[in-house]
């Protein structure tokens, strides 16, 4: 697989930006992962190495997240808070994995601020 040149400046950003966040289980990191077609989050328990939550547009409990669209993306960020809440998660730290903070991102952000996520 041919990495673009976009892709390897998002590493390089992603990299930089998580020598200075981690998760705890008290504190876990909610990762983001965009794809052309869909969208992933994950709250994720570093010291571990276990997710303990994750949603994305293509389990079939994202209903109305047909594909990668910023509505697509509310819903998600929406699911993943629901999900946060019900294991007894409050508390995040956000690992937007080396995207820009507009868009299909911003939108999962609020969602999940929304549905009850303090980060």
């Amino acid at each position: 697989m041919l990495k673009t040149k976009n892709a390897s400046r998002r590493k390089r950003r992603h990299w930089h930006l998580r020598k200075k966040v981690s998760g705890t289980s008290a504190i876990p990191r909610l990762n983001v992962y965009k794809s052309s077609k869909h969208i992933y989050a994950q709250l994720i328990d570093d010291v571990a190495g276990v997710t303990l939550v994750s949603a994305s547009t293509v389990q079939k409990d994202a209903e109305g997240a047909k594909s990668s669209t910023v509505d697509g993306a509310a819903v998600v960020g929406k699911l993943i808070g629901e999900k946060g809440i019900k294991a007894g998660i409050t508390k995040v730290v956000f690992d937007r994995g080396g995207f820009k903070f507009h868009g299909r991102v911003k939108s999962l952000a609020e969602a999940a601020r929304e549905a009850g996520l303090q980060f």
